[in-house]
């Protein structure tokens, strides 16, 4: 009898092992040209198949519920011996023998006068039967699997991680395609998974519609644990999803006890000098090798490495990973984080070698220096290998370990505007540092060192070259000197082909004014080695500029002897944005650019060639420009913690204490932060160390990441204590010296220190407010509605101090009227309701008339006009501020040949800054008006209100945005005659607000029909001059009449 699957839909195995609907194939069909209907079968109408063995005989089979199959004829029954895909269903009771049987030769359904009738009957058998899979199959299937933000993440330190997945319609035109439950099998091999079994989780089906961040809650895990994991989901007719694609995870360290690995180091401890510029570093940066012996080769071998400064890994010779500037940038007076890597493929039997490569970077940063570890790079390491049979050995970094300088060593002292470069000397290569082959004798001992450091998983991905450019334009300035121009201001690496005599000295200096040869001391030094030639390439240190000049060559080199890198932290890009109009598309494009070059290590820097520093009051301007465009799940889970860190840490000035306390190892007062992190360094007040507050929310808001929020909750309490302490009659006074209480920073024609002034008090208050209303939704989100209530009632007394002492009743205004301060008190409250209309008027008038259609904020104080007006449904006010061609603007900048945003809207500054990247929201949030939803799930319940307006200039829109659930779209194009044409597209298993630009529902049409007539939408009350309707998963196209 011939065997049918009885189980291929429901997804339960039977009795016989026949397997399930996660290994099925794809079958291979016999094409002919007279079987069109068969084709377009195939093409379409299908997508799945089961390739089953049916009484020794291979088959094509494609199972439904009613048992059928479809079968390829051996011959065409038209034309005999020519191949063509008759098919015909087949019960389970077939007999698989005889002459007549379907697997004999030739089918009986293909011989006789009555072939051509039976081929009518079998093409109507094959429809019917393929419109009944299809209308059983489910509507969705999950993808893109990730744990903890990443994908299949080496060496995670989550004792419970969170498991999230995006679900693909299987039918693009549906609509309501939405998840019901879901199953989780966590297995231990990828040979166990593949049976359909979960031995170390099996969820069971799990009644809910949650498909991010679903807490694993299976078998405890051990540390070096691997996890192969894949997921199925039901949908909203609970039909079962085929099985996703397996994914995977391994742990790190999950328990501190796992360690027996030591600090080692070279002894060296960098000693810094004074003078300006100070003498640079002369300390190489150090090769580390252990040499040890295995009796066999490994079938499984990982491990972890911690480096204060950065580390490279090699194994018998050769280079392990492709990260580079490893690990992420960490406050080292508290952490250190390690990097895991799998090398059991680098094992031999026999003799082998594990080599580290150590760079100083971090290493002398001034403020990460402590009395148990000196101003040196240090590393940890542990390899745990694997043989198989419970067999198993450890590599672990001790005093068996020894030192020898490198080629490479930093120059500069890693410091404010002195981060130098590096300087390779060819002449002391040994090609076989890490070879089985040296002769390793004359190597120094290392040392061994106890720094108390918690030590954490990166968690993040690695820093990479994420771009390639190349030189468009090769100069000779002066003679011997030449002038590398790579097109645009980029933050990376240069490579370099070198030619030359033996201990000649070449120089390479980075400058981002063609102007100028070199830009805050950032070089780097290639010296000729015995042949003659080389190739200069960074390893532990980047530069920033857009020219690059060479001086000390012998000969002109060619332009392609140069290319160069941007690197940056490996975070995915999410959003296409594109519009009608050439300058904004191009301001567009600049802000992204700008702040891909901001993002190495895991942080977001101010600039990457002066400072390096992780402002908070800078990561205003950034941060829903970044999430507008990038997924940065990790990448801003890994920088909060940071912010925890550095709660109470010392800096190197100001914080509440004299200038000639700095460095005296005084602690600021409980709960104060800094104003940057991880690199904690001076300054302070409100909306700079207040980001610790915004930060999680912000995550939170974009991601549906309640376990931020746990862990950010209890900063954020000390924080509003500490501020507390600093309020008297509801309004906060100024504390502390001249840069602890910073407000809005770099406004068109601001110089110097402004933290005393009446305006920075009146924006500290309001941003204390913003403090305090965003721990309130915090602490709702957590189920603390006492917490909540308590900040929000806070809140509430603070607004109405702000108020009494600060409004202008004759101007409808707040101090001196600047857009950034009526903005903050229009986004916060301030004003009470019946006010807010003439504040915002106010607003308006600041803008149009007396600022003549011009920017008017700086950092902290720009980010709050541009989410103000988002708030408030002016895309109009916007987009005559961000058109301004002439100073201060946006296109002044470009048209002045900017690449990258300036840090001042002079240009006297940074030329690569985030000062101005709050524009970069208002493209995605503001024009094609894609928004997260108000109560914090994510995307899982969205807003799209789209930037059109009656008399606006652009004509369409475009907008690609892949959000945590799937691609959400908007594209617009308003005709010259008013009419506009809408295309949403909203992703399975989430809903949407859609703010359509009219009043009128007689005036909408979708896909040619009345919108009442539509599927999966639902029309709300009039808001304004628009009409909001509710839309369910799926693509929309709506037409609205301007008349």
């Amino acid at each position: 009898m011939c065997q049918t699957p009885f189980d291929w839909c429901d997804g339960h195995r039977t009795a016989n092992g026949a397997p399930d609907t996660g290994v099925w194939q794809r079958p291979t069909i016999r094409r002919h040209a007279s079987h069109s209907k068969i084709k377009r079968l195939e093409a379409g109408l299908f997508n799945r198949a089961l390739v089953w063995q049916t009484c020794g005989v291979n088959t094509t089979a494609r199972p439904t519920r009613l048992l059928a199959r479809l079968i390829c004829c051996e011959e065409d029954c038209s034309n005999p011996g020519a191949n063509g895909p008759l098919a015909a269903p087949v019960t389970a009771q077939a007999q698989c023998t005889g002459s007549g049987s379907l697997l004999s030769g030739k089918s009986s359904l293909c011989t006789g006068n009555s072939c051509r009738s039976r081929v009518a009957h079998t093409l109507l058998a094959v429809a019917a039967s393929a419109l009944f899979a299809v209308a059983n199959a489910a509507s969705v299937a999950p993808v893109n699997l990730k744990c903890e933000y990443l994908e299949n993440p080496i060496g995670i330190d989550a004792a419970k991680p969170r498991l999230s997945w995006v679900l693909v319609p299987t039918q693009p035109t549906a609509r309501g395609q939405r998840q019901t439950g879901y199953r989780i099998l966590v297995a231990s091999s990828p040979e166990i998974l593949r049976r359909g079994k979960g031995d170390v989780w099996d969820s069971g089906m799990v009644e809910s519609d949650n498909s991010q961040h679903v807490v694993y809650e299976g078998k405890r895990l051990r540390s070096n644990q691997e996890c192969y994991w894949k997921v199925r989901v039901r949908d909203e007719r609970r039909t079962l999803s085929p099985w996703s694609k397996p994914a995977r995870w391994t742990t790190g360290i999950l328990d501190a006890s796992d360690w027996s690995a030591k600090w080692i180091g070279t002894g060296q401890s960098f000693v810094r000098k004074q003078g300006w510029p100070p003498p640079d570093n002369t300390m190489p940066d150090p090769w580390l090798r252990r040499v040890f012996v295995l009796d066999a080769v490994p079938k499984r071998a990982i491990i972890h490495v911690a480096s204060v400064g950065y580390h490279e890994l090699y194994v018998n010779g050769k280079r392990v990973g492709d990260g580079v500037l490893a690990p992420c940038t960490t406050d080292h007076t508290k952490r250190a984080r390690y990097v895991t890597y799998e090398i059991a493929e680098l094992f031999r039997r026999g003799t082998n070698v594990i080599g580290l490569w150590l760079g100083t970077s971090w290493s002398i940063f001034p403020p990460y220096q402590t009395t148990d570890k000196p101003a040196a790079p240090i590393v940890l390491a542990q390899a745990d290998i694997e043989f198989g049979n419970g067999r198993s050995t450890r590599i672990i970094t001790d005093d068996q370990w020894k030192w020898h300088p490198s080629p490479n060593t930093l120059i500069g002292v890693w410091d404010f505007t002195n981060f130098g470069g590096e300087r390779y000397d060819a002449g002391r290569e040994i090609p076989n540092w890490c070879e089985v082959t040296l002769d390793d004798s004359s190597w120094q001992p290392v040392t061994v060192f106890s720094p108390t450091l918690i030590l954490s998983a990166q968690n993040v991905e690695p820093n990479r070259p994420v771009r390639e450019l190349r030189p468009v334009k090769l100069e000779e300035p002066g003679p011997g000197i030449y002038r590398v121009d790579f097109g645009k201001n980029f933050a990376g690496w240069i490579e370099a082909k070198i030619e030359g005599q033996p201990g000649d000295v070449i120089e390479f200096k980075w400058s981002e004014r063609k102007e100028e040869p070199m830009t805050h001391r950032l070089h780097s030094y290639y010296v000729v080695g015995p042949s003659g030639k080389g190739v200069f390439k960074n390893r532990f240190n980047y530069g920033a500029g857009r020219w690059v000049q060479i001086e000390g060559l012998r000969q002109k080199p060619k332009l392609e002897d140069f290319k160069a890198w941007l690197i940056r932290t490996d975070y995915a890009p999410v959003t296409q944005f594109e519009c009608s109009n050439p300058w904004l598309n191009r301001v567009h494009d600049a802000t992204v650019w700008t702040f891909e070059n901001l993002s190495l290590g895991g942080y977001v820097v101010d600039c990457p060639q002066r400072e390096r520093m992780g402002y908070g009051g800078d990561a205003h301007a950034t941060t829903e420009t970044a999430l507008d465009h990038f997924a940065l799940g990790a990448f801003y889970t890994k920088w909060a913690q940071d912010w925890r860190d550095v709660q109470g840490k010392e800096a190197a000035w100001g914080i509440g204490r004299k200038e000639g306390e700095a460095g005296s190892g005084k602690k600021i007062e409980p709960g104060n932060l800094p104003y940057t992190a991880p690199t904690y360094w001076g300054g302070g007040g409100p909306g700079w160390s207040g980001y610790c507050v915004t930060l999680p929310w912000e995550i939170f808001r974009r991601y549906g990441d309640h376990r931020i929020l746990e862990e950010s909750l209890p900063t954020i309490e000390k924080w509003l204590a500490f501020l507390e302490t600093k309020a008297k009659n509801n309004l906060l006074r100024r504390w502390g010296g001249e840069w602890d209480f910073l407000g809005d920073w770099l406004w068109p024609g601001a110089e110097g220190v402004n933290g005393d002034t009446r305006e920075t008090l009146f924006f500290n208050n309001c941003y204390w407010v913003y403090n305090l209303q965003t721990a309130s939704r915090i602490a709702a989100a957590l189920g603390r509605t006492d917490l909540a209530e308590k900040y929000r009632n806070r809140a509430a007394e603070v607004r109405s101090a702000i108020h009494r002492e600060f409004y202008v009743p004759e101007e409808h205004s707040y101090v001196n009227g600047y857009q950034a301060y009526l903005a903050i008190a229009l986004l916060t409250g301030v004003p009470p309701e019946e006010l807010r209309p003439a504040v915002m008027d106010r607003l308006e008038k600041e803008i149009l008339v007396n600022r003549k259609g011009h920017f008017w904020g700086g950092i902290t104080g720009g980010s709050f006009i541009v989410k103000c007006l988002i708030e408030q449904g002016r895309p109009d006010l916007m987009y005559e501020m961000v058109t301004k061609e002439d100073y201060p603007g946006w296109i002044h900048m470009l048209r002045n040949g900017a690449t990258t945003l300036w840090e001042d809207w002079e240009g006297k500054l940074s030329l690569c800054h985030s000062s101005y990247l709050h524009v970069g929201a208002w493209f995605v949030e503001g024009l094609a008006g894609i928004r997260p939803g108000t109560d914090g799930q994510g995307y899982k319940d969205f807003i799209i209100r789209p930037g059109i307006w009656s008399t606006t200039p652009l004509e369409w829109v475009k907008c690609r945005f892949v959000s945590p659930y799937g691609p959400i779209e908007s594209d617009w194009r308003r005709n010259t005659d008013g009419d506009v044409e809408l295309h949403v597209v909203v992703p399975p298993n989430t809903k949407a607000t859609l703010f359509l630009p009219t009043t009128r529902a007689e005036s909408v049409r979708e896909r040619g029909r009345p919108i009442t007539a539509a599927s999966e939408i639902g029309l709300l009350p009039v808001s304004g001059n628009c009409l909001p309707v509710r839309l369910g998963p799926g693509r929309y196209s709506f037409q609205v009449s301007g008349n």
